[in-house]
């Protein structure tokens, strides 16, 4: 078969390499550039290649500011973790390499969670749980790292082209492809390839400007027609949306794949052409400038190749990496080559701002993002729209964090050392 023998000469050393570096983000720093629009990994999945983490079991007393958070705003999220947990088998391993023990350590506090009431909340996670300290070992600052802000974008949009609705948003092409290398060799890296079979090879999927040129008429469906450039740039690099229809109905999208080429952020591109100061200027600066500048807009936008494609989503939204609503400031996208995905996780940082608010809070590991790489590094989901945006688009804070495990898997983990 044309693709099989396509994979075939992919798995060659030097083929394998060259393929693998065109499919991996880098994080370019920008505080406006950590999209959430990694493919889905199931918890449990191992992956390869993470960097070194370590674990310190330590009492809730030890959480700055544990005490005084509302700790049932994080019920709903950790009761829809739950909900997509248990589904699966008892025997399943839960987080990488088994790090938060297997399903079956979860059922019993998932089962009491559905008898948990506003009062009980702190008392729950106490009698359930085991707070363990995140760190990096060979870093200055081991248990400190990076935490951004992301959010749900608005646009308008039409489900017709015409009347200045120009601008397609598209579902999945109908000739790209997506491989997983573990599916053919058990030794290789958990890594996925896309692209497209030409001439009986299977060869990297076209970049955004062939696409924005038209590469890809009659082979991708317009869900629907944005009116503004930048706003759908925007939506590709938030990974899900709201849209605004001419008759006031609203429309949500979200990711459903890409075409599989690196990422490269527009406030990286304006950095080093001098448009925006070293440490200033927010996405709603910088969106505001693109929108002033058209001409130069398009093109700036063209040095990111990554193109992101979508799919209408029904009912709530957006939906994360774990297959679940985000709720708002509750919901943290973490590296899940290095933590448990669905997992209570207990943070520590500021809010943006000049003021440096300390935020603490209890979240829920349900996302995962591009540019979020590291032992202790997040994005906070704040919510839709403008609101949302003022936060994310000027959040670049440091803090750290606690993973939350169940007491059985704390038990076995202190045991065995």
């Amino acid at each position: 078969m044309p693709l099989a023998r396509s994979i075939a000469l992919l798995l060659s050393g030097a083929a394998l390499a060259l393929a693998l570096s065109g499919c991996s983000d880098e994080d370019v720093g920008e505080r406006v550039e950590a999209p959430s629009e990694s493919p889905v990994e199931a918890p449990g999945e191992d992956l390869a290649g993470a960097p070194p983490i370590l674990f310190e079991p330590v009492d809730f007393a030890d959480l700055p500011g544990w005490t005084e958070d509302s700790h049932a705003e994080a019920l709903p999220p950790l009761r829809r973790s739950c909900d997509r947990l248990l589904r699966r088998d008892d025997t399943l391993s839960v987080g990488p390499d088994g790090l938060a023990g297997t399903v079956a350590d979860w059922r019993g506090p998932c089962e009491a969670l559905a008898l948990v009431d506003a009062d009980y909340a702190p008392g729950f996670f106490q009698d359930w749980f085991r707070p363990f300290a995140v760190s990096e070992p060979g870093d200055d600052t081991p248990d400190e790292g990076l935490f951004t802000g992301y959010y749900e974008a608005e646009l308008a949009a039409s489900e017709s082209p015409g009347d200045g609705y120009d601008y397609p948003i598209l579902a999945l092409p109908e000739d790209l492809v997506t491989v997983r290398l573990r599916d053919f060799r058990a030794d290789l890296p958990p890594e996925r390839l896309v692209g497209r079979v030409e001439g009986g090879s299977l060869v990297p999927y076209h970049d955004r400007t062939a696409i924005e040129t038209g590469r890809l008429d009659g082979l991708a469906e317009p869900l629907l027609w944005a009116k503004d450039p930048v706003d759908l740039h925007i939506l590709q690099i938030q990974g899900s949306g709201l849209a605004t229809l001419p008759n006031g109905e609203t429309l949500r999208i979200g990711f459903a794949g890409s075409n599989g080429q690196p990422f490269v952020g527009f406030g990286r591109v304006m950095l080093d052409r001098g448009l925006v100061e070293p440490g200033k200027g927010s996405m709603q600066d910088m969106r505001a400038w693109l929108k002033a500048n058209p001409a130069s807009a398009t093109e700036i936008m063209r040095e990111n190749p990554r193109y992101i494609f979508f799919r209408r989503i029904e009912g709530e939204g957006p939906i994360g990496a774990l297959g679940v609503p985000l709720t708002p400031q509750r919901s943290l996208a973490i590296d899940p080559r290095l933590l448990p995905l669905g997992a209570p996780i207990w943070l520590a940082t500021t809010r943006p701002g000049p003021d440096e608010t300390p935020l603490r809070r209890l979240m829920v590991a349900q996302d995962t993002g591009s540019a979020i790489v590291g032992a202790v590094r997040g994005d906070f989901y704040w919510g839709t729209g403008e609101a949302a945006l003022d936060e994310a688009g000027r959040m670049a804070e440091r803090g750290r964090y606690w993973l939350l495990l169940p007491k059985t898997v704390a038990e076995r983990r202190e045991a065995t050392g």
